[in-house]
């Protein structure tokens, strides 16, 4: 196939079976994230005990932000197809955020900060689909799973790395946010130079001649995953229900940190190897083994009735994202050729992310109505029956990748 020959043109990097532009990328997210998660964290206790903010805000700028996100993922996606270029929207995406973080330190009103962390998700988003289709071209078909694996383990080791700078930052200079905020700039401007040098393939000619990037081209496989996808993330509302559920079964401010951090280390080191595993044993049956885990966890967080059993939760917790997230997005890419790739990146990620926020809607509406538990039972629910229609619906990769 073209793509494959193409892909091992690449020279490779330290890392066995991963391309140098997949590499350097890796590096770049796991800059980005370190720098990102300094800041996550400390963003509501600075609205709060700082701006003054109400509970009400913290809501509006975080609901805001990721719904923005969402948006600029879809839109990013066609961009770069219409455009048929990766890079300059890969560099600009990750220079806006990098460029939000100093910006926070200059906040005295939370609507600043709400401009802040809207203009560093719209980054996320417009960068995110043109990154993962580049990951895609330069990497041959049959180790696409290892590529976008390696991506995610160093992805997220930004985010266990990113909030212990954070916790010894804020013990070391004695809670000053400010400050926090204009060193989280240093790592975010070092993965931006990084962009420069990956290096970005022409389109291949059946690329080149596309004038449009219609929904309508990218093929019932990848309709039939999306639509499993979104009835799985019905009920996979935001990690804050699992932070706040380890709370409410027990666990102390700094416990919860520590735990979420655990969840983010077995993610990180599981990812690649889920990956390698979705190249050899197939995607749809590593996603659906994903799908399992989840709905076992939920049930766990569900029936939990106190704080020892979250620490095994979480670890469990992540390896169902290194099941599901890479392999997921290498799963897409599989579907669509290079020159509809990003737009089915775009379009994936963000239906997925928008009905994460209409299912945290319905897991707040649950939590305060029902029960503190019936949220899991939700999302066990939603992931059992996703399961089900992956097994019965087994989207199929009809069309043979352009380049």
């Amino acid at each position: 196939m073209e793509e494959v020959s193409q892909g091992a043109s690449e020279p490779d990097s330290p890392v066995p079976g991963v391309k140098r532009p997949v590499f350097i990328l890796g590096v770049v997210s796991f800059l980005t994230d370190v720098s990102s998660e300094m800041v996550y964290p400390l963003v509501p206790l600075f609205l709060t005990s700082v701006l003054g903010a109400p509970l009400t805000a913290v809501g509006i700028i975080e609901g805001l932000a990721e719904g923005g996100a969402s948006l600029f993922k879809t839109v990013g996606g066609w961009a770069s197809d219409r455009l048929r270029m990766r890079r300059p929207l890969v560099f600009a995406g990750y220079a806006l955020s990098a460029v939000a973080k100093p910006l926070l330190a200059a906040a005295y009103v939370w609507p600043v900060v709400l401009l802040v962390r809207f203009g560093d998700r719209a980054g996320k988003g417009v960068r995110t689909a043109p990154r993962d289709a580049l990951v895609a071209e330069v990497t041959p078909a049959q180790v696409r799973g290892r590529a976008f694996g390696f991506h995610r383990a160093a992805d997220t080791l930004g985010a266990v790395v990113g909030p212990a700078v954070a916790l010894g930052l804020l013990a070391l200079f004695s809670d000053n946010f400010r400050l926090i905020f204009i060193l989280a700039f240093i790592p975010a401007v070092a993965g931006v130079a990084l962009v420069s040098l990956v290096r970005e393939r022409p389109p291949p000619p059946a690329a080149a001649g596309a004038t449009t990037s219609t929904w309508r081209e990218l093929g019932v496989g990848f309709y039939v995953f999306l639509g499993v996808s979104l009835v799985f993330a019905l009920g996979n509302s935001s990690d804050v229900f699992l932070l706040l559920r380890a709370k409410d079964v027990g666990l102390s401010n700094s416990e919860v940190v520590l735990s979420y951090m655990l969840f983010n280390l077995v993610y990180a080191v599981v990812a690649m190897p889920a990956g390698i595993a979705s190249d050899r044993l197939g995607r749809r049956n590593v996603i659906g083994l994903g799908f399992a885990v989840f709905a076992a966890v939920y049930v766990g967080f569900g029936l939990a009735g106190g704080g020892a059993v979250i620490w095994p939760l979480f670890a469990v917790y992540g390896l169902y994202m290194a099941l599901t997230e890479g392999v997921g997005r290498a799963f897409v890419a599989d579907f669509v050729p290079s020159d509809r790739r990003a737009t089915a990146l775009g379009l994936y990620q963000g239906a997925m992310g928008a009905m994460i926020l209409l299912s945290s809607v319905i897991a707040g509406a649950l939590w305060d109505i029902v029960d503190p538990a019936a949220p899991f039972f939700l999302g066990a629910a939603t992931a059992l029956l996703a399961l089900v229609a992956l097994v019965i619906l087994r989207p199929q990769v009809a069309v043979p990748p352009r380049g």
